[in-house]
This record gives structure tokens, sequence and C-alpha cells, in this order.
């Protein structure tokens, strides 16, 4: 039996920016208290933040949806994210994983929310809307 996990909604609309590896992390990125997330790697500077905060020119064609599921959970714990993601995937919604020191963030397309929303419930999931 799997576990079931608690999930709330964040009030924001985010948005991933893809911009070129070599570009400068905006200072508004590191000294934020909002939900903010910097990848670099050879080939892009990815950023997900509010849409609010896009950084000018980088590509954001899409908005996304942050659920957050409520941690911290031990560094030992297995199938968090399978139990999350195995339903979406199964009625064909994509997601965005983000994992932090404590907890998981699970972005959806903003089209795809209510439906995202009734599979992780329909999975024995709690969700919670702000």
């Amino acid at each position: 039996m799997s576990a079931t996990f608690e999930l709330s909604l964040l009030r924001d609309v985010f948005v991933v920016c893809r911009l070129d590896p070599s570009a400068p992390v905006p200072a508004w990125a590191l000294g934020t208290a909002a939900f903010v997330a910097v990848t670099r790697t050879d080939d892009e500077l990815s950023i997900i933040c509010r849409e609010d905060r896009a950084p000018q020119g980088a590509a954001a064609p899409e908005r996304w949806r942050a659920l957050k599921v409520h941690g911290p959970f031990p560094p030992e714990a297995t199938g968090v994210l399978s139990s999350l993601a195995l339903p979406l995937a199964t009625a064909r919604v994509s997601l965005l994983a983000i994992s932090t020191h404590d907890t998981d963030y699970l972005f959806v397309r903003s089209a795809d929310l209510a439906h995202a929303v009734r599979v992780i419930r329909h999975a024995g999931h709690v969700v919670h809307l702000i």
C-alpha cells in the first residue's frame, strides 16, 4: 500500500525560463523570498519563477502552477514522486518536478491544473486549494 501525501496549491503563476548558458543569474533571483529555482548546465540557464519576474528576453511560452508536497521527508523516504507522477502520467498530464532538501514541488501547466488535482485526489492524496 502506498503512502498518502498532502499537497497545497501555491497562489502564484510560474514560468520556466530558458536563457543562454552564459547569461548572468538575475540579482533578484538570489535574494528573493518567493519560490525560484535556478539551474545552469552546459546547454542553458533555466529559471523557474513567478510569471511577473521572468527575465526579459527569456523563452517562457507556458504558464505553470505549483503543488507543494507537505514535507519534510527523511532522506531514506522512497516513492514520494512516483506515487504522484505515475497517476499524472497515466492521465497524460505532463509535470515538472523540483526537489528541495525538505520536500517536492510539482509543476503542471495552468491549463491542466483542474485535471491534475482531480487525478491526484483520485489516487488517494489530499490537495488543498488556497
